[in-house]
C-alpha cells in the first residue's frame, strides 16, 4: 500500500515520479470506488430485506390480532348464551 505522508514534501514519496504517483493515487482510489459501491449493494440488499421482513411481520401481526378477535367474540357468544 502506498502511504503518502502530506506536509513533509516530494522527498519522501516513492521513486517513481509524479505520474508514476498520479498512478497509483488513482489506482487506489479505484478501488476504494470499487469497495463503496460493493458496500453500497449489500446496504440496498439489506434494506430490501428488511422491508420484506417488516411487510411480514405486519402481515402476521394482523392475522393474529384478527385470530384473537374471533376467539374473543366467539368466546363472548358462548358466554351469553343460557345454558341448555
Amino acid at each position: 500500500m502506498l502511504r503518502l505522508d502530506v506536509g513533509r514534501g516530494a522527498s519522501h514519496l516513492p521513486p517513481f515520479g509524479k505520474d508514476g504517483e498520479y498512478a497509483a493515487i488513482n489506482s487506489m482510489l479505484d478501488q476504494i470506488n470499487s469497495c463503496l459501491d460493493h458496500l453500497e449493494e449489500k446496504n440496498d440488499y439489506l434494506h430490501a430485506c428488511l422491508k420484506e421482513l417488516l411487510e411480514s411481520n405486519r402481515q402476521t401481526r394482523l392475522e393474529f390480532q384478527q385470530q384473537s378477535e374471533q376467539q374473543n367474540m366467539e368466546a363472548d357468544g358462548q358466554g351469553s348464551q343460557p345454558p341448555v
